[in-house]
């Protein structure tokens, strides 16, 4: 039995936290705030509730595990857990609108044969088949394994498939960006900004993601988008608890500034009142950056990554109640791709354009005070807080907000008469209540890009320290996260030649 100490209280900490604890070790969370669950908060005012972080959950699949091999009660029976039926509808600027039902390859099909064109379905379709190579190609080494250095030249060439010749005797370049996938296969506009919005939403630049980031619509469509009653709060809720019951301590407001290191591996942590919490193994679910001011000895570079781009979000609490049929998220895509694409990952400004919005309206009683209520979550992927936008700067702040509202009437005709009160939250709130550089928001590890989409490993340069979380392998979301407390629960237990759950 080790005495291990854990920095952070996000989902990919309280994961490895229950799996090390259940295994037999002495387990003590230190988290700086004074509350637990990361960037998976909620926001509740006058009776109404919203996500402020991630709200749907895709690959429900690994928190199932995480609950089946730490307690008696699964997952369903933690929590309300129900499927988005229909997973999304689009709407774009030229007034095209299709909705796609959930975990459906026919009714996708179909859908947009309706709306697109004779065709359109069956290109996606094509699309879609190819990224299932990537998931099968990948799973495993990316999702189930640690990142060792003899798999890095394998993860860094692009294992989305190329197109045969059309003489069927030679085979295409491996496709360079998703962008290049999307113009090359889908050549309808309306299809590459379906595609290309998968990308946006997790934050990534599909003039420079990997064709393996068609892996992200394929899992959505394949797997399902799976919604927790009264938000995806309640999955932080259900993991804390569970972490309780498996006798986990909690030390809220305390901020850890410092990992000890004794005979050159690591034993403990340093608090910012000045006391140390000793320890035989540390478990650090913070940023790389953050690890290497702690912990020199660790990071794997001085050089810090790029910061993710942000969510730019408002809630809007609404009189009325919800439409019959209204779908849980409908996505108004941009008119203007290229300014929307520079402005969130180049050097253009925020002000140039009108965003992409998701919008989110669940079908959820515990959401409203009562009857006669909605809680409409609007969020645009956006550049992080820091040189290139300054998110604390109010008159900004409040002129993109109208810009992502006027671009949800869309979704919501009505909503200017509704609304009764609203709130905003900017990369720059992110960044105070989590502690992420800049508010980013880390995506999921993707092959390819000579590696230039994978996240630093668990096992750090210092024997006794491993990294965890979203900007750990395998990177960010809702089930990378829960991932990655596999794998250093993992390594902890079973040492670090462990490859993976068999």
């Amino acid at each position: 039995m080790a005495q291990i100490v854990v920095i952070g209280a996000g989902m990919g900490a309280m994961a490895a936290a229950a799996r090390l604890a259940v295994a037999g070790h002495r387990v003590t969370v230190y988290e700086r705030t004074d509350t637990y669950g990361g960037g998976v908060g909620r926001l509740t005012r006058a009776g109404f509730a919203f996500d402020t972080g991630p709200a749907l959950l895709h690959l429900p699949a690994v928190y199932r595990d995480l609950f089946v091999k730490t307690g008696k009660e699964s997952l369903e029976q933690s929590l309300g857990l129900v499927q988005v039926d229909p997973a999304s509808r689009h709407l774009f600027p030229d007034g095209t609108d299709f909705t796609l039902p959930n975990a459906s390859r026919a009714g996708v099909v179909a859908a947009l044969d309706a709306a697109v064109g004779a065709g359109a379905g069956e290109r996606w379709s094509e699309l879609v088949n190819r990224a299932r190579e990537v998931w099968d190609a990948t799973r495993r080494p990316l999702l189930e394994e640690p990142l060792r250095a003899e798999r890095a030249e394998a993860l860094g060439r692009d294992p989305y498939p190329a197109l045969p010749h059309r003489k069927g005797l030679f085979r295409r370049p491996v496709p360079v960006t998703l962008a290049s996938v999307a113009e090359r296969e889908l050549t309808d506009p309306r299809l590459i900004a379906l595609l290309e919005s998968h990308a946006l939403a997790y934050g990534l630049d599909p003039r420079e993601a990997p064709g393996s980031a068609t892996v992200l619509p394929y899992l959505e469509q394949t797997f399902g988008s799976w919604y927790v009653t009264g938000g995806m709060r309640g999955l932080a809720d259900a993991l804390y608890e569970r972490c309780l019951a498996r006798r986990v301590e909690f030390r809220f407001g305390s901020d850890v500034v410092g990992v000890v290191e004794k005979d050159g591996r690591a034993a403990g942590v340093r608090l910012a009142d000045g006391s140390v919490a000793e320890a035989d193994m540390v478990v650090a679910g913070v940023s790389p950056a953050r690890l290497a001011a702690i912990a020199p000895g660790a990071a794997e570079t001085a050089q810090a990554a790029p910061v993710p781009p942000g969510r730019f979000s408002v809630f809007l609490a609404l009189s009325g109640a919800r439409p019959e049929g209204t779908a849980h998220r409908t996505v108004v895509h941009g008119g203007d791709r290229a300014a929307e694409l520079e402005a969130v990952f180049g050097a253009g400004a925020a002000s140039a354009y009108r965003p992409t919005v998701t919008v989110l309206r669940p079908d959820d009683p515990a959401t409203v005070p009562g009857d006669g209520h909605e809680a409409v979550t609007l969020t645009a992927t956006v550049a992080p807080h820091g040189e290139r936008a300054d998110w604390r700067d109010e008159r900004a702040v409040a002129a993109f907000a109208e810009r992502v509202v006027e671009s949800a009437k869309a979704a919501v005709p009505d909503l200017a008469e509704r609304v009764l009160w609203r709130e905003v939250r900017t990369p720059a709130d992110t960044e105070a209540a989590t502690g992420a550089e800049g508010g980013g928001v880390p995506a999921p590890v993707l092959a390819g890009a000579r590696g230039a989409f994978l996240r630093p490993g668990n096992l750090t340069r210092l024997p006794g320290c491993y990294l965890v979380g979203g900007f750990a392998h395998p990177g960010g979301g809702l089930a990378h996260a829960g991932m990655s407390g596999a794998m250093v629960a993992g390594l902890v237990v079973s040492g670090a030649d462990w490859r993976g759950s068999q």
